[in-house]
């Protein structure tokens, strides 16, 4: 699933390896989180609408 689970390193040292890793997963938390926050404010818009018409 993620490219990190196969060993793509080749000569790089474990640091660098883990580097990456810890970059890509901080990539991935940062776009869910975008993600996320787009939901959140559709879910609220259409409470909101749905708030307004019930009134």
């Amino acid at each position: 699933m993620f490219p990190f689970f196969f060993n793509t390193c080749g000569s790089t040292s474990r640091q660098e390896c883990q580097e990456r890793k810890l970059t890509f997963l901080k990539w991935m938390r940062d776009d869910l989180e975008t993600r996320l926050a787009g939901l959140n404010a559709a879910i609220e818009t259409i409470e909101r609408q749905i708030g307004r018409e019930g009134q």
